[in-house]
């Protein structure tokens, strides 16, 4: 944990300071390039290790650095009128571009001088990992258009000492404090990612991850679910119920030395139950789209840092045309873009609210992309909890007649610092009815309500760690043990409201409209007694209280004296 690890947070400094020097210095181009890097390392060094292995148990291992590889653009390919002369020339022309496959490795050009290096990298490693996946691949599929573009030899060569330095520190600290080296990795990671401190072009913001955990928390997804996100940016929601199904796993395997994390909650990526069959299902069940090919690229490797071998996160519109998936997903969780509007001409068909405003058309989207039972937990900003136009309370109206609204948290301003100030809810809902049903029965018989005041970080832009974790485990234990019969006094920070109540209120699912503010009564000082006070402040109570002074005051002719003087006389 990064927390208790200066040495490591100062490392991944460093790495960003030679980057920013080096002439790299948009964040999002940083923080691709530098994943590029790490990608590189990691690969290396878990092909060692699985090959390492391999030879302890007696098993065949075949490694990716084994024999040849020749560049996608040399490969020989044979067409259907060729003769078997002229197959046999193809296959030997593309032999002269073949490359050891050992020299590809970080181990190998680690070494090598700067402008080798750079030439190294640049022309054969990179190429390398674009295709390492073979063409069907989804990872290749999206790395087909990313560019290797450090500038200099010298910053090459400073970021792959670094990079060495900060994967020594994780295996160091991996020992000592018995952090599983995956999960140390995860949170470097994440770090870098955290370094992207401006909004992207579409209203993007990374979701804190303690934020992810909490959401997580309360869905609680399982093995065989499918779970999607459609804005899903870095892909930290399919992280967050990735890591929180292997901590299930490996807690019912009977691993009991996992502790809580510096925000209460506790997660691994690595269980001893985790086979490669539950690997296989729960790879398979984690899905992803977004409208920015680099933050899919994000996407992909954050996961694959993970232990995803094969991420399914893609470069999609979710509120397009063209985007038609429906009723597919037991669990959605996502931090939706709030860009205000988007084109009305490309609005998908299916979503029936008469608006443009992307935080609206997030969530009817999300609730269609539900199977019947399926639960979603998304961010929007407080205005969808009171907006009076007719697209926010139709689609409130949805919320608690098709689906069980199970609870609306407002969090407080700060959380996304720096990146907005905006202040935001969580809703949390099942999809009971589904679009073209007739409803019998509004499904939503309660909603639950919290007002979270802090969440164990400060609330400026720095957001620093406090003591302890904020309201972060009060909401998840609270949720899940509500009842609409105990959870009355709407005095507290939580409560319940049945729906009765909301359909007298329009539909309003702001909490302020809803909760009862305590007044307490306060007994000041007479007026009189506070302006003596602020005179003896001024002259010393010896010159205020003597009855020969007190004349002599009168004659004062401007000042705080004389208007505390010309206010006692008003008030006598």
């Amino acid at each position: 944990m990064l927390q208790n690890n200066p040495e490591l947070k100062s490392k991944i400094g460093q790495l960003w300071d030679k980057f920013w020097s080096g002439g790299i210095s948009n964040p999002l181009t940083a923080i691709e390039q530098i994943t590029y890097l790490l990608f590189m390392k990691r690969l290396d060094d878990l092909d060692q290790k699985k090959q390492g292995d391999a030879d302890w148990t007696g098993e065949p291992y075949t490694s990716r650095f084994e024999g040849q590889w020749i560049p996608p653009e040399y490969r020989a390919k044979a067409r259907e009128d060729d003769t078997q002369k002229e197959t046999d020339k193809r296959q030997t022309d593309a032999k002269m571009y073949e490359i050891d496959k050992r020299s590809l490795r970080w181990s190998e050009f680690r070494h090598m001088q700067a402008e080798e290096m750079l030439q190294h990298v640049q022309g054969k490693v990179f190429p390398f990992l674009k295709d390492m996946n073979g063409t069907a691949s989804n990872f290749t599929h999206h790395m087909k258009n990313a560019v290797f573009i450090i500038p200099k030899p010298s910053l090459l060569v400073e970021a792959v000492k670094t990079i060495d330095e900060i994967f020594e520190i994780m295996g160091k600290d991996s020992q000592e404090k018995g952090q599983a080296f995956q999960d140390i990795q995860g949170d470097v990671y994440e770090m870098l990612l955290s370094e992207i401190a401006t909004a992207g072009k579409n209203g993007q913001f990374r979701t804190p991850r303690h934020i992810i955990k909490l959401m997580t928390d309360l869905v609680r997804p399982q093995l065989g679910h499918r779970i999607a996100d459609p804005a899903c940016g870095s892909g930290g929601f399919l992280l967050g119920a990735y890591q929180y199904i292997v901590t299930q796993l490996a807690i019912k395997a009977g691993t009991s030395d996992l502790k809580p994390d510096e925000d209460g909650f506790v997660r691994t990526s690595v269980a001893a139950a985790f086979d490669e069959k539950r690997q296989a299902i729960l790879q398979a069940s984690l899905c992803g789209y977004d409208i920015d090919s680099t933050m899919v690229r994000l996407g992909l490797m954050n996961l694959m840092m993970h232990g995803i071998d094969e991420p399914n996160i893609d470069y999609r519109d979710t509120l397009s045309k063209g985007y038609l998936e429906e009723a597919e997903y037991d669990i959605v969780m996502a931090n939706p873009p709030f860009t205000g509007s988007i084109d009305k001409g490309d609005i998908n068909e299916n979503l029936q609210l008469s608006t443009t405003k992307t935080e609206l058309l997030f969530v009817e989207n999300i609730y269609r992309l539900l199977k019947k039972g399926g639960t979603a937990c998304v961010i929007v900003p407080q205005g969808v909890l009171f907006g009076s136009g007719t697209a926010f309370k139709t689609l409130r109206r949805m919320l608690v007649e098709r689906c069980d609204l199970k609870a609306v948290i407002t969090m407080p301003s700060g959380v996304f610092k720096p990146y907005a100030g905006v202040s935001t809810a969580i809703l949390l809902f099942t999809k009971v009815w589904g679009p073209k049903d007739k409803v019998s029965q509004a499904a939503t018989e309660h909603v639950w309500f919290y007002e979270m005041q802090a969440d164990g970080y400060s609330l400026d832009d720095k957001r620093s760690k406090q003591e302890g974790h904020g309201d972060l485990q009060d909401i998840v234990s609270r949720f899940h043990a509500r009842n609409p019969e105990t959870d009355t006094d709407r005095r507290q920070k939580w409560f319940m409201v049945p729906r009765a109540d909301i359909e007298t209120e329009g539909y309003d699912l702001s909490l302020s409209r809803y909760k009862e503010d305590v007044f307490e009564e306060v007994t000041y000082e007479k007026p009189g007694v506070i302006l003596e006070r602020l005179l003896v402040a001024e002259l010393g109570e010896d010159f205020v209280n003597h009855e020969i002074h007190k004349k002599l005051l009168e004659r004062v002719e401007g000042g705080i004296v004389r208007e505390l003087l010309e206010l006692r006389e008003m008030i006598a």
